[in-house]
């Protein structure tokens, strides 16, 4: 057999560290395929109509997923993205140790130096990250249908919403539940209502700050304490019994 020519070509193109065009759309071919498959996933998930049902869980049996993100900023709207989702599943008044979520993601944005001293996450770090598409999918599966938990969730439910309209063009569905709600409504005389001081006021021990899984333990430790201390007012049973709580206190 003769020795390939030197020169153009594919051998060349090989030696060189080059992708030769066939292989490069089948490697693009089978990305995008991928990348489909995600976003048909995801949207077949935010297609899931919020079952009446539900509304009679036991908050004994509720099925929950306490959840952080770490973001570049405070405004998705101008730019801000997510650095890394954090999450832990909850029955109950039971936290599932074992059952935890955590990626980093590659963000298209600068991270901010204040940003890197407050989080720990660097620019190197998310360079090799998955995709922002990857982690979403890969946290909505963690997710599946159950009902998600946030302290101070509308910062998180805004950053989600935007990366959900980014990559497959759905708004979330899911009900999601604020920690912070719950300790409006059980303790009114706080002149704050921040994860710290809550943490701290009921002894919950405060590790790994401003880190998406850790903030996310965290605030399921405040979740089954706020879960217990309502059931214990023999007014609420269910899920429904809940929401029918916060809405009138």
């Amino acid at each position: 057999m003769k020795e390939p020519k030197q020169g153009g070509g594919f051998w060349n193109n090989l030696r060189q560290g080059g992708m030769p065009s066939a292989f490069a759309s089948i490697r693009g071919g089978e990305s995008a395929q991928q990348t489909a498959q995600q976003m048909a996933f995801i949207r077949s998930l935010m297609r899931e109509k919020r079952r009446p049902e539900a509304l009679r869980t036991p908050l004994t049996e509720l099925d929950t997923v306490i959840f952080d993100l770490e973001t570049t900023g405070f405004s998705h709207q101008h730019g801000d993205e997510i650095m890394s989702f954090g999450a832990i599943r909850v029955v109950g008044d039971k936290v599932k140790y074992d059952e935890c979520f955590y990626t980093l993601v590659n963000c298209q944005t600068v991270i901010p130096d204040n940003i890197t001293k407050l989080t720990g996450i660097s620019p190197e770090m998310t360079a090799g990250a998955p995709s922002l598409i990857d982690g979403l999918h890969n946290f909505m599966s963690f997710v599946g249908q159950r009902v998600l938990v946030a302290h101070g969730s509308a910062h998180d439910k805004a950053f989600l919403n935007a990366a959900l309209w980014k990559t497959s063009k759905v708004q979330l569905t899911h009900r999601v539940l604020d920690t912070m709600m719950l300790a409006r409504t059980l303790e009114p005389h706080r002149s704050t209502y921040t994860l710290d001081e809550l943490l701290a006021v009921h002894s919950i021990p405060i590790q790994g700050r401003h880190h998406a899984l850790e903030d996310a333990k965290m605030t399921a430790e405040l979740w089954v304490s706020y879960i217990r201390e309502i059931l214990n007012t023999g007014q609420v049973e269910t899920l429904g019994d809940l929401y029918t709580y916060l809405s009138r206190t």
